[in-house]
């Protein structure tokens, strides 16, 4: 995959992900509030703060650690090791690439990494 090229689609879903993870935390911070308020929404469910509280922590950690993963590959670019597993040194593939910008590993130590 063309350096520019990953770079300008790394830096897009940085943006992308920086809007999600602000308006997820937001939303988060009012939720909290509202149940602090006790403006729970459905009474008969007393587990629906906790719930959404879960649930809203769990996209935020999603999105931080996609953040992460996409600071590291922008940071590979810089050091001229992009494309390169950051396990084995072995290319990855420009599919791989495509398709997932921030790929850190091979197809095959991902799938052994599981």
């Amino acid at each position: 995959m063309d350096v520019d090229q990953a770079r300008q689609a790394l830096l897009k879903e940085r943006a992308e992900v920086e809007g999600l993870l602000k308006g997820e935390q937001t939303a988060g911070a009012e939720d909290r509030a509202a149940e602090a308020d006790g403006a729970t929404g459905d009474m008969a469910d007393v587990a629906q703060p906790l719930t959404q509280e879960y649930e809203d922590d769990a996209i935020t950690d999603r999105l931080t650690i996609r953040l992460d993963a996409i600071d590291r590959a922008l940071q590979r670019i810089k050091d001229g090791t992009y494309g390169l597993s950051v396990k084995s040194g072995d290319r990855i593939p420009d599919e791989r690439l495509e398709a997932d910008p921030a790929a850190e590993l091979t197809i095959e130590e991902a799938r052994a990494a599981r």
